[in-house]
């Protein structure tokens, strides 16, 4: 079973190196757009010294508060095309890695926010990268996810066409299934929103 869950992985490392030069111009990278302004006003209240980007593409969330001397700047993909981009884009305002979000090299109560947009319907195993969220993050830190819902109606299809694609989709999760999800993870959801009528956006505190 897990080696089936490994394919996700692998076709989204795959999707994602083909995509890096022209993803912030069309397909996936603009759907995310109109996400980032909602991300970056919760980051920004919480006024963090370290953050990390899980899932952090090209950049595009660190790339709006790199002029921030405030706080410190780390981002993580599983595609090395991605996190190529973004090292161009980023110089040295952010210490960027290639990784698997399961197994992040980050020492235990590092981050002060842990921001994970438009990445974690992407993820096979989402206990395991909240749990490697949660050691990483302060006790007082802040988990923010961004991510792409669907209607009721429409989300069990979305969910079995994932299953069958190869673009390293895995889930997408209604507001009900993404607050359960990160109280069986030891976090306690907060301030879920609607973006748009296609994405959310969620805080979390450890409890």
């Amino acid at each position: 079973m897990q080696n089936n869950k490994n394919i996700f992985k692998e076709n989204s490392k795959i999707n994602y190196n083909k995509q890096a030069e022209f993803y912030d111009e069309r397909g996936d990278g603009k759907f995310v757009a109109p996400m980032y302004g909602e991300i970056i006003n919760r980051i920004l209240i919480e006024k963090p010294k370290k953050l990390l980007d899980v899932g952090c593409g090209t950049g595009n969330v660190l790339m709006k508060l790199k002029t921030n001397e405030e706080v410190q700047l780390y981002g993580l993909d599983i595609s090395e095309k991605m996190i190529e981009t973004a090292r161009k884009r980023l110089g040295n305002k952010a210490e960027l890695k290639v990784g698997d979000s399961e197994n992040m090299a980050w020492e235990d109560n590092f981050f002060d926010v842990i921001v994970c947009n438009a990445s974690f319907h992407h993820y096979p195993n989402p206990e395991k990268v909240l749990l490697e969220m949660k050691r990483m993050l302060k006790n007082d830190g802040t988990l923010i996810i961004g991510d792409p819902t669907a209607p009721v109606i429409f989300r069990p299809i979305i969910n079995i066409y994932c299953k069958v694609s190869n673009n390293g989709d895995y889930r997408i999760y209604s507001k009900r299934e993404i607050e359960e999800l990160l109280m069986r993870c030891g976090f306690e959801p907060i301030n879920f929103k609607m973006i748009n009528c296609k994405s959310f956006a969620i805080n979390a505190k450890i409890k």
